[in-house]
């Protein structure tokens, strides 16, 4: 009896770290396109995206400025689409 109970948690243990590891490395990914529009486009890139324009804007501007939010909600929607599809691998999806 004991044994079967050890193989269930060990289960049950290993569906957890691949549900965090999963979770971890989706956090990791989005933070880094979030970095690298933000930091990276808006201050770092922006001389030169500045040769473009958008909307009459210089490009670099436009992402210190708009971009960088519109990524930023563009990647919330991606982060609930995606944890719902890695919580129902999981069985955590409450169904």
């Amino acid at each position: 009896m004991a044994e079967g109970a050890n193989d269930k948690d060990y289960a049950t243990g290993e569906n957890e770290r691949g549900y965090w590891r999963a979770n971890i490395r989706l956090l990791v990914t989005l933070m880094s396109i979030w970095f690298l529009v933000s930091f990276g486009a808006g201050i770092l890139f922006r001389d030169f995206l500045d040769q473009w324009s958008l909307g009459g804007y210089p490009l670099g501007f436009w992402f210190a400025q708009q971009g960088s939010i519109y990524v930023f909600i563009a990647l919330i929607v991606i982060y609930v689409r995606q944890m719902r599809k890695i919580e129902k691998r999981f069985g955590l999806d409450g169904e």
